[in-house]
């Protein structure tokens, strides 16, 4: 990738970074240490999914319905439009079709029976978030429109699809959807020699009537409070919570439940939802072990149950946009 973009805080000319982080080494050494330290707990190989009712076709004014794919993949369903996220729906999140991490269940809803998306975000790079088979399937049957953060686009192209690259903070109008592209904590690689040659990001997807923040992958930071006090506080914040162990080599790019927990208070969101979690095995916990350390956390923070939950594979649930109370309000 010879594409040079603007010197920012997070671009040195070369190179995206963190900034306000001290560089984390994620190299070979530190890779064949945590495989050879690690205390990996195995998952099952199949798992099936409970049957939930189709997505809805449409929604009232002021609600969204939201469908739990898989992993970080939702369906949001809005009056205006239908936004989709991160989509995967191969075996394996993998560069070849033999070999990597492969899903332990099924996508909850099969991409011959998935609603045209209006609009498909991809937040970074990695093979779990930007799966090519599966954008160039969306590509043949739908031709949504593709948003992505900084440098992707030249590898959407080889498929045909015409993206358009967004940096932290810029945002763009479709239709009645105002889409603005949120800083996170993480990292970006295809190859042992692209690290770091695009940007990783969120998306906040504001109507007339609220707001929805899809997070992608991201370690704990400060930049929650700063999406708050930018964007203002989301009706509903899609966060990850899961592929958190070992915390030495995790947490410099993903959040444990816990840290998700403090996310959703720093974010003052309505209600948030758990992601990236339950499909893949891509590091050392138990798969069960999200949803119990998020009860707990939870707990620990005093939020009651609907502050933060998580879908099954496949369920759909509606929630109203702008629904805030005083009492909501006086929680916070």
């Amino acid at each position: 990738m010879n594409k040079r973009f603007p010197l920012s805080d997070h671009y040195d000319g070369r190179r995206f970074f963190n900034p306000g982080v001290r560089p984390s080494s994620r190299g070979l050494l530190q890779v064949l240490r945590w495989r050879l330290q690690g205390e990996r707990v195995a998952w099952p190989s199949a798992l099936p999914n409970p049957v939930f009712a189709p997505p809805p076709a449409s929604v009232r004014p002021g609600s969204v319905a939201i469908t739990f794919i898989n992993h970080a993949s939702f369906l949001i369903r809005l009056p205006e439009a239908v936004v989709l996220t991160d989509p995967i729906f191969s075996q394996r999140c993998s560069p070849v079709s033999w070999a990597g991490p492969t899903r332990v269940r099924p996508p909850g809803i099969d991409l011959a029976d998935l609603p045209r998306p209006d609009v498909v975000l991809l937040s970074h790079n990695h093979y779990d978030h930007m799966d090519l088979p599966s954008l160039r399937a969306l590509q043949r049957r739908h031709a949504p429109r593709f948003l992505t953060t900084l440098g992707n686009a030249h590898a959407l192209a080889r498929l045909g699809i015409m993206a358009t690259e967004l940096d932290w903070w810029q945002d763009v109008t479709l239709g009645a959807l105002r889409i603005t592209v949120t800083p996170t904590r993480h990292f970006s690689a295809r190859s042992p020699f692209d690290h770091n040659r695009t940007l990783w990001g969120g998306f906040m997807v504001k109507t007339a009537a609220g707001q929805v923040l899809f997070a992608g992958d991201s370690g704990a930071g400060p930049h929650w409070h700063d999406i708050q006090t930018r964007l203002g506080a989301p009706d509903l914040a899609l966060l990850p919570i899961g592929a958190y162990e070992p915390r030495w080599f995790m947490a410099a790019a993903h959040m444990n439940p816990a840290e998700a927990v403090q996310a959703h208070l720093a974010l003052r969101a309505h209600r948030s939802i758990g992601m990236h979690f339950g499909t893949f095995q891509l590091t050392d916990e138990p798969i069960d072990a999200p949803l119990r350390d998020l009860h707990a956390a939870r707990e620990a923070a005093g939020l009651p149950p609907e502050a933060f939950v998580t879908h099954g594979f496949g369920e759909t649930n509606v929630y109203d946009l702008g629904g805030r109370t005083d009492r909501d309000q006086a929680s916070r």
